[in-house]
């Protein structure tokens, strides 16, 4: 049996507050990865080659409101990591403008841990 460590790995924070369908929760955490990994993919293309080369290790966890996703954004740009928060068109289950997701990476698993590390598994 072979481990793999990852050594590099994306973590997306949903919110559990707003109820969505799996569906919609799907779609916002899928706009969440690829936003953030073409952010990192521009802003370190070294980190995000090794990411995507190692198997584009991605997590999901919970929040329970839009404050705490900000308080994620605030940590992941203090702490120089690719991140993007995902607000929802509002065409569907949720009004205009309502931050759904933020996704902090990819970038140093350790370093994402130090923003996303105390959250638990969706």
């Amino acid at each position: 049996m072979v481990v793999t460590r990852f050594r590099y790995k994306q973590v997306i924070a949903v919110r559990t507050d707003l109820k969505m369908s799996k569906g919609k929760l799907a779609v916002q955490v899928a706009h969440g990865a690829v936003t953030a990994s073409e952010r990192a993919r521009l802003m370190d293309r070294r980190t995000w080659r090794a990411w995507f080369t190692e198997g584009q290790k991605k997590v999901v966890v919970r929040v329970a409101s839009e404050a705490e996703l900000l308080h994620l954004q605030r940590l992941a740009v203090e702490n120089g990591l690719p991140q993007a928060l995902i607000r929802d068109a509002g065409m569907t289950e949720l009004p205009p403008g309502t931050a759904t997701v933020i996704c902090v990476g990819p970038g140093p698993s350790e370093d994402v841990d130090r923003v996303t590390g105390t959250l638990k598994l969706l």
